[in-house]
């Protein structure tokens, strides 16, 4: 089977969801899921089902260093070690039997500098035939927009949050 590459983007809600509702399709088919998480502290609800199954594996940096916006200079250079370190070592994991790979919000942390680009690009020309691939996050460069096989675009039209609203639990993380 040929893999593909999904990319879930845009301003809405619904990136991650989507892709771990396709986590959770494949571990339900008995494929291995690996699933990793940037910009995230490995926290969101979400991780602890996919813990549970029986064919996921989760990694995600503990480690919390805040919104971007908020990060100082030596923040933003302690994220970037982390989260690339992060990439390599779950770059190298999707090679040993790994059917479905998951970079959620891997295109924000490109965005930010916390991940090369360059390495993520390198990583899906070169990745085994077989492995289907989803990456998430926002403003997708062009270069990952060519890469893809499937794109879809969350759009935002209206939000809670603008309403002052604060994100859930067990809804929006």
């Amino acid at each position: 089977m040929q893999g593909l590459i999904h990319l879930y983007f845009g301003d809405g809600k619904g990136k991650t969801t989507a892709a771990v509702g396709l986590s959770v399709r494949a571990a339900g088919a008995g494929k291995r899921v690996l699933f990793a998480q940037f910009l995230k502290d490995g926290s969101s609800s979400e991780l602890n089902v996919l813990r549970a199954l029986q064919n996921v594996e989760v990694a995600c940096c503990t480690q919390n260093f805040g919104f971007f916006k908020a990060m100082d200079g030596q923040t933003k250079a302690a994220a970037q070690k982390a989260y690339s370190a992060l990439l390599e070592d779950v770059m190298r994991k999707s090679a040993d039997g790994v059917d479905l790979f998951v970079l959620d919000e891997a295109v924000a942390a490109c965005n930010h500098g916390l991940i090369e680009e360059a390495t993520l690009i390198d990583f899906l020309r070169g990745r085994p035939k077989a492995l289907e691939v989803v990456l998430t996050g926002r403003d997708p460069s062009q270069h990952l927009l060519d890469a893809a096989d499937y794109v879809t675009e969350m759009r935002k039209r209206k939000h809670p949050f603008e309403r002052g609203i604060a994100a859930r639990r067990g809804i929006e993380f």
